[in-house]
């Protein structure tokens, strides 16, 4: 009988053979509703302040300053770091000229540092959030216990607008589940960076993780493969695969057109990553 292994490995290589659409993410933040703007005065920052709060990749459009979250209650939670914004006020200024007193344009720049909503607690004012558009949230039990099954299992934390793994500091980060297409995409896409964190060094030290220099170099690449195959493993152990292999499929394109499609790559990458998926499920680890 051929191992789940070897039949996802298969349904992959098919899909890759016969082309796959593009990938897409399958999250995205809900209730980001427009250009960023203070929560206590509610007006919209404006100039370059918009560029650097709006890339910085938090849920929530809101922000304030240390002091303003404690005027509305709440607190900055320990450890979060604000981001800087510029304050520019055009006035005018009087200066003697001689005998006369004159006006002249006058400029005055101030910089605050201000946090995103989602770094407070306790706020009285609260601002729309991810997943104000009550849809329901169902963890599949399957998941569930794989994930909490592994007892070496990095931290876990769900919060803003990306999906990663920290091997510096063993940690993974998840938007929250309500920005997921499914909760199945939700699975898929925390199984795919707990493979990454199977690789570190105190559990199987994975040469594709440990040593890659840089994000894009071919070490880097590799180990793209060898999580998102894991993840397309751990989908298929769960039985949610047939929602989620579509788009692994089409994210391990991507990374084999990288690496001039090379398709035995898949076939190397697969063995790496069936030993993070029994480190990760508890069995014995293969030496193929």
């Amino acid at each position: 009988m051929p191992s789940v292994y070897e039949v996802i490995t298969n349904r992959i290589i098919e899909q890759l053979e016969a082309g796959t659409a593009p990938w897409h993410k399958p999250w995205r933040v809900r209730g980001k509703n427009g250009l960023p703007r203070n929560l206590v005065t509610m007006r919209e920052y404006r100039g370059i302040n918009v560029w650097l709060l709006l890339s910085s990749g938090f849920p929530s459009s809101y922000w304030l300053t240390y002091r303003q979250a404690q005027t509305v209650g709440g607190h900055v939670r320990m450890g979060e770091k604000g981001l800087p914004v510029v304050y520019w006020k055009f006035g005018t200024r009087e200066v003697e000229d001689g005998d006369e007193v004159i006006e002249k344009p006058s400029v005055l720049c101030r910089q605050y540092t201000v946090f995103n909503a989602s770094q407070c607690e306790g706020l009285r004012l609260q601002p729309a959030q991810p997943g104000d558009d009550k849809r329901q949230v169902q963890p599949i039990e399957t998941c569930e216990r794989v994930v909490s099954g592994w007892q070496q299992k990095p931290t876990i934390t769900h919060g803003g607008d990306c999906a990663s793994y920290s091997k510096i500091l063993d940690l993974v980060r998840m938007p929250e589940r309500k920005c997921f297409d499914s909760m199945e995409e939700y699975y898929s896409t925390l199984f795919h960076e707990l493979v990454h964190s199977a690789g570190h060094p105190s559990r199987l030290n994975r040469s594709t993780l440990t040593d890659f220099e840089r994000f894009g170099d071919c070490n880097y690449q590799r180990e793209e493969l060898v999580a998102e195959l894991g993840a397309a493993f751990l989908a298929g152990y769960c039985g949610i695969e047939n929602r989620t292999i579509c788009n692994s499929a089409a994210y391990l394109a991507n990374w084999l057109q990288v690496l001039r499609n090379d398709s035995r790559m898949i076939v190397t990458a697969g063995s790496q990553a069936q030993k993070a998926t029994d480190l990760i499920l508890g069995a014995p680890t293969t030496t193929t």
